[in-house]
């Protein structure tokens, strides 16, 4: 297949490198100094986890014209990048697009691409189940042995699936559907952010927050909050046993926190090493909007927001 990953960041690299030795004909987008990374040294990730370095000989280029058609096209950005390339999008000619990561607005997205290309377009989301960071010219990615995606559309099933399956079927990799990738999205959104407020609300000392009781049962506490949020405005948290940590495996899940801030990687994970606060404090005014809509008390969540004002107003 012939298949666009647009943005060369950590995810869309992994990606792009999963897509390559799957067969398919892949192209990166790229600007910048990455841009010249990618030409002058390839496609090069450091696969933390499996202690290898994969070198991936791929195609770059720096725009997409109108006239480029690709048979699907992945675009893979923090949601703070997405709306400045919705424009460009909407007037290409390829049809199937999958837009994947934290994403609290998939409704207005999907609605600009139709309103605004030539013809119907084919729109999915996803999100891709790993993490990483930039360093000297290369991706150090954090995945599982497997890398794997969840991808959806918005309430409805894919009538156009195959297609997707087709770009992954000789690729080490797994695709799981969901049919409303909002309900999950935003399932997954309140699951981030109090994780990601746990280093300014200790001053970046998550060593401190691990030893911290009072700390981690904030955060316990705000995410069941979060969940209340959704299922107030008639939203499934997804999935389920998201929901019972915060409910009936607490113990579970306090002990996860403590484990997770307490280790190196863990620390490094929840830092702006790995985390974009551009893209959390935008995903966080969204959910300050659903707040609002479900008009109920969230005193925990409050109070863990109150230590970064950064994330506030």
């Amino acid at each position: 297949m012939r298949i666009l990953v647009y943005g060369a960041g950590v995810l869309g690299s992994y990606l792009a490198h999963v897509l390559v030795r799957g067969g398919n004909d892949v192209t990166l987008l790229a600007r910048g100094r990455r841009l010249a990374e990618l030409q002058k040294d390839r496609l090069v990730i450091r696969h933390y986890f499996q202690m290898r370095t994969t070198v991936d000989k791929v195609k770059v280029i720096p725009e997409l014209r109108a006239e480029d058609v690709y048979d699907l096209i992945f675009v893979v950005m923090k949601y703070s990048d997405f709306q400045a390339v919705l424009p460009t999008l909407a007037v290409n000619q390829s049809k199937h697009v999958v837009i994947v990561g934290n994403n609290a607005s998939p409704g207005e997205m999907f609605d600009y691409l139709q309103m605004n290309s030539p013809a119907e377009k084919k729109v999915a989301f996803g999100f891709q189940a790993s993490a990483g960071w930039r360093e000297d010219g290369r991706m150090i990615c954090i995945r599982g042995p497997k890398g794997q995606m969840t991808i959806g559309g918005l309430g409805e099933e894919l009538s156009w699936r195959p297609v997707i399956d087709r770009a992954f079927v000789n690729a080490k990799y797994t695709v799981t559907y969901h049919s409303d990738m909002e309900e999950w999205l935003n399932s997954h959104m309140v699951l981030i952010l109090p994780l990601n407020l746990i280093s300014p609300a200790t001053g970046g000392n998550l060593r401190q927050a691990a030893g911290s009781k009072k700390m981690l049962n904030l955060v316990v506490n705000a995410l069941d909050e979060a969940h209340r949020v959704l299922e107030t405005l008639g939203y499934t948290v997804v999935p389920a046993v998201q929901n019972q940590l915060t409910r009936e495996k607490r113990k579970l899940f306090y002990v996860g926190l403590k484990i997770i801030t307490g280790t190196p990687l863990g620390r490094i994970l929840l830092s702006d090493k790995a985390v974009s606060e551009a893209e959390m404090v935008l995903l966080h005014q969204a959910f300050n909007r659903l707040k609002e809509r479900a008009g109920i008390p969230t005193p925990n969540w409050d109070q863990l927001v109150s230590n970064a004002p950064q994330w506030q107003g």
